[in-house]
């Protein structure tokens, strides 16, 4: 029962199979495919050419918004398919293969993929594949759980394949804000100045001719792994709300905060939800991803509205706020990532960011992606897009990890992804170091005394201290400085078991 979903009566002739869908992808292609942080991304059509591919190699330039969900990065991966991937991922199949050099990854800041498409920097993209709930009589596209680079995709790619979920309710449709920005040079600005306001429209416009091959699902998002809170994370959101609040009372923010940004993940999640019994009310979010935490604010009347480029979320609240979308629709808005992900709408919002780091050091500066400053975990996402243009930019982690045989606080991280110009406040369990003002050797002790684990603090301290002997700005030992990951490297653990005693 899909006719009444497609709107445009010529297009039903181009319902097919997965199969038949996938044989149009040929090799070395370049494949443009909806979906951001595991939703709204296509699920039969990958799956279809993963199979192919075992008996036709096929290599193509898989380019996404974000992260796929139902496991398909590890499918088309193990497959031989994926040569080529841009510009995040999460999974670890892929990973893998990715840092043992057999799919080339290029690590990308989340706004800066759909322009780049558009210019053709990655290469002439051949299909768009993109999941809908409905096409409107117009071709036009009604998008899922997410908007991500699909709205570019579709304007660009030669041939549009389009995947018909039917578990997807035809009411998103009026969820989606879909606003792309002009040409360089002499693009106008942005017309957008509250986290509300609607600025394009609610379908992605789409060449019927182009329309290729519609394939017909009928299956959910791959839900939220987001873990529950635990002390270390409470921890931390009861440290941001005492400083949210000591920016409110000396009038650096409104009592309202500023539109918040929060990265995705379970420490995120965590102290978002904190703000859920906080004495702040009529919150707004400016943000990516929207998680459990968004929808839970919302219902408990702290949030008032949330825009972001997709909806990632656990079973139990994807379902709640499908079954209720409508209700939902009026508080929440998706928009193409390069919109969400905006540096001038970031400014211009005064957006409050607030990202997961790795790894920090002493004088703020941020490795997100790279586990001993070589090998990929997931990408750099979004968070450089707000960290630089934020108001404020936070960064959180738990002091510890592996039962504290890492320290999450190092006198100089392995691999830079933000540096210290962009990172104002650094927050762990132990404490929040607010750096705003501070001078390189101010901020190191700050983070030392304020966000270093106590099992780690004396040596850092020492580090810290023999290094300002030796002198400069931003005083370093440069044969110490990654003495704790060389220990790690050679032991499992950053210190030596007497020294953790």
């Amino acid at each position: 029962m899909y006719e009444d979903r497609i709107r445009r009566a010529s297009l039903r002739a181009k319902v097919t199979t997965a199969e038949h869908a996938a044989a149009l992808i040929k090799d070395q292609m370049v494949v443009g495919m909806s979906g951001f942080t595991r939703a709204g991304d296509c699920k039969a059509v990958p799956l279809a050419l993963a199979e192919r591919a075992e008996v036709e190699p096929v290599r193509i330039t898989l380019i996404t918004g974000a992260s796929l969900g139902h496991g398909t990065d590890r499918i088309l991966a193990e497959a031989g398919v994926t040569a080529r991937r841009l510009p995040f991922q999460v999974d670890s199949t892929l990973r893998q293969s990715i840092n043992d050099g057999g799919v080339m990854f290029m690590d990308q800041h989340l706004s800066e993929t759909a322009s780049r498409v558009r210019s053709g920097q990655h290469g002439h993209l051949d299909i768009a594949l993109i999941e809908a709930a409905a096409i409107a009589e117009d071709g036009s596209i009604v998008p899922t759980t997410s908007v991500g680079n699909s709205a570019t995709f579709a304007a660009v790619a030669d041939k549009v394949i389009i995947e018909l979920n039917l578990a997807m309710p035809v009411e998103l449709e009026g969820l989606h804000d879909i606003f792309l920005p002009g040409e360089r040079p002499g693009r106008a600005p942005i017309p957008l100045t509250r986290t509300e306001q609607r600025i394009g429209a609610p379908r992605i416009a789409v060449n019927p001719e182009k329309i290729v091959a519609i394939v017909i699902t009928n299956l959910s998002d791959s839900f939220s792994t987001v873990g529950e809170a635990t002390d270390a994370t409470r921890a931390i959101g009861e440290h941001l709300e005492t400083f949210f609040a000591q920016e409110v009372r000396t009038g650096r923010m409104p009592p309202s905060l500023l539109p918040l940004q929060a990265g995705i993940g379970s420490i995120a999640n965590a102290v978002l939800n904190s703000l859920a019994t906080s004495q702040f009310e009529h919150l707004t979010m400016y943000s990516e991803v929207l998680q459990d935490s968004t929808i839970d604010l919302i219902d408990s009347g702290k949030l008032d509205f949330a825009s972001a480029s997709s909806m990632t979320l656990s079973a139990r609240h994807y379902q709640r706020v499908l079954d209720n979308i409508a209700h939902y629709r009026s508080k929440l808005v998706l928009r193409p990532q390069e919109i969400s992900n905006h540096p001038e709408l970031i400014g211009r919002l005064g957006v409050v960011a607030i990202n997961t780091a790795l790894e920090c050091d002493l004088y703020g500066n941020v490795n997100s992606t790279h586990v001993g400053g070589t090998r990929m975990m997931n990408g750099i996402g979004g968070s450089g897009d707000f960290a630089r243009h934020a108001s404020l930019s936070i960064f959180v982690t738990e002091s510890i990890a592996k039962g504290g045989d890492i320290s999450s606080i190092v006198p100089m991280v392995t691999h830079v992804d933000h540096t210290e110009h962009d990172v104002d406040v650094i927050v762990t369990e132990q404490g929040l170091a607010d750096l705003r003002g501070l001078a390189p050797r101010e901020r190191a002790l700050r983070v030392i005394h304020e966000c270093a684990h106590p099992l780690y603090r004396g040596v850092l301290l020492d580090y810290f201290k023999h290094a300002c002997a030796r002198g400069g700005h931003t005083p370093h030992l440069l044969e110490h400085a990654f003495a704790l990951h060389m220990h790690h490297r050679a032991t499992g653990a950053m210190l030596a078991a007497r020294e953790t005693a």
